[in-house]
């Protein structure tokens, strides 16, 4: 077993000077940056030093915490770019509703991590910064869209991280660097100054090294927002929950165990037994319309994507090109120039399936399978407490192997989006070790379960343990 050093807790208690681990992390930044690629922005020491000196007076449950923040979520003294030439060099005016909610709680924020850009992809390359490496193997990814975020917390250059996650984000970069993460139910997190790319299906999501440090920061950046109108109104906490396992019963869904690979095959079953000792009932079941899920949840947010980002024209939003003559030609050489191959073949795809004669059999269908997905899960969790499954079916792949084939690419996302199509919760959590790579599982739950599946998982890391930062 081995043990995490829960650090984000020790400076919450006092155990370590704050000043000393903020120097440790940037210490652990020096090294591991260059080979990593994490951070797309990381705040100089100084003003670091400022910011940890206030936050510290404030007393408050992150007070003195190191938090790393995805790049498309606005900072209002930091570069926020999307990782997208588009946006190079935009500052935001404001800050985002769980910008405002670390800050209140005395968190540091010290920079902000590497992406797919506008979130669109899962290795994290699709970057003009350069790709994420994945720290357990620096020729791998490490996931996408959330990688820098997942990456950073493995080799410890922050405490606490925020991804958003659309249709695996944050949980693909869990499973493929040895962290947790979690998607919450779909309005119990603000959106309002995430940079959209599919407003129906993502989520800024809290990561971290254990399940009590997630569910820490889940519980600060929570709640409502009056100005995002897709929130509902929870307030109350998500404390982790004491699971009764004599009356919790978990499915095994057979849709999202097709053509997993082997190693991670014998830890989820690994897993199974480890439940089935403490007493769990766990049963394999089926639902046919999750076949449909990717396709489904592909057409819906290349569809949200083209309408999203058709307000970067290069006038009025983004970068100008420096040469051109009225606002079209301005807006097409903009594109043009500032948009990333994936970008622009998402944006050209979700405005096929949205053109008269096409959206019928495009995006109507996916909406339809969408609430057939959503009410067949509704009506599993009528008899079970929550799901269990692997999180990819492979192995982190080689940097540029999935590039060559972007439906390849796609594929790894087959077990994470049905999550976002349902607007249900999911965490992802390390299981074991296997050929040098942690292996990830994935656990989902009705909607407002997050304290179940905080308490499911906290009885595998207490059996398996965690995974300490990389040395």
């Amino acid at each position: 077993m081995i043990q995490a050093v829960k650090v984000s807790l020790e400076v919450l208690n006092d155990r370590l000077d704050p000043y000393d681990h903020l120097e440790e992390i940037l210490d652990k930044i020096n090294r591991w940056e260059p080979k990593v690629n994490a951070y797309a922005y990381v705040e100089n020491m100084g003003k670091l030093k400022e910011d940890l000196g206030r936050q510290l007076k404030r007393k408050g449950r992150l007070s003195g915490v190191i938090v790393a923040v995805k790049d498309n979520i606005s900072t209002s003294w930091m570069p926020t770019t999307a990782a997208s030439r588009m946006l190079s060099g935009y500052i935001p005016p404001y800050n985002a509703t769980v910008i405002e909610k670390l800050l209140y709680e005395g968190a540091v924020i010290i920079g902000k991590t590497n992406m797919d850009e506008f979130a669109m992809g899962s290795t994290s390359e699709n970057t003009p910064y350069g790709p994420v490496h994945n720290p357990w193997c620096l020729d791998c990814t490490a996931g996408g869209s959330s990688g820098g975020s997942g990456a950073v917390l493995a080799y410890g250059g922050a405490d606490l991280a925020l991804g958003s996650d659309t249709g695996g984000s944050v949980r693909l970069p869990a499973a493929y660097t040895g962290t947790v993460a979690l998607k919450p139910t779909y309005g119990t997190v603000s959106r309002y100054g995430l940079i959209p790319y599919a407003n129906s299906l993502e989520q800024i999501s809290p990561m971290a090294r254990t399940v009590k440090d997630l569910a820490l920061l889940y519980n600060t950046i929570k709640g409502d927002d009056p100005r995002d109108s897709t929130t509902l109104g929870v307030e109350q906490e998500y404390p982790i929950d004491r699971v009764d396992p004599g009356k919790t019963r978990i499915a095994v869904i057979r849709e999202l165990m097709d053509g997993v690979d082997e190693g991670i095959l014998k830890i989820f079953w690994n897993t199974i037994s480890l439940l089935e000792s403490h007493g769990f009932t766990i049963d394999m079941v089926s639902i046919k319309s999750l076949r449909y899920s990717l396709p489904a949840y592909y057409v819906i947010a290349m569809a949200e994507a083209s309408s999203n980002l058709a307000r970067y024209d290069g006038v009025i939003h983004g970068n100008r090109v420096k040469e051109c003559r009225g606002y079209w030609d301005c807006a097409a050489k903009a594109r043009g120039e500032y948009f990333g191959v994936e970008v622009k073949t998402r944006i050209l795809m979700g405005a096929y399936v949205l053109m008269e004669g096409y959206s019928r059999e495009y995006y109507v269908k996916a909406t339809k399978l969408r609430r057939l997905i959503r009410d067949s899960l509704a009506k599993l969790f009528k008899d079970y407490q929550a799901i269990i499954s692997p999180v990819s079916p492979i192995l982190p792949p080689k940097l540029g192997e999935k590039l060559e084939d972007p439906v390849k690419m796609y594929t790894m996302d087959v077990m994470t989006v049905t999550a976002n199509l349902a607007g249900i919760p999911a965490l992802v959590q390390p299981a074991g070790i296997i050929s040098g790579f942690p292996i990830g599982i994935q656990w989902m739950g009705p909607v407002f379960s997050e304290s179940r599946l905080f308490g499911l998982a906290s009885i595998v890391e207490d059996e398996v343990g965690v995974i300490t930062p990389l040395q």
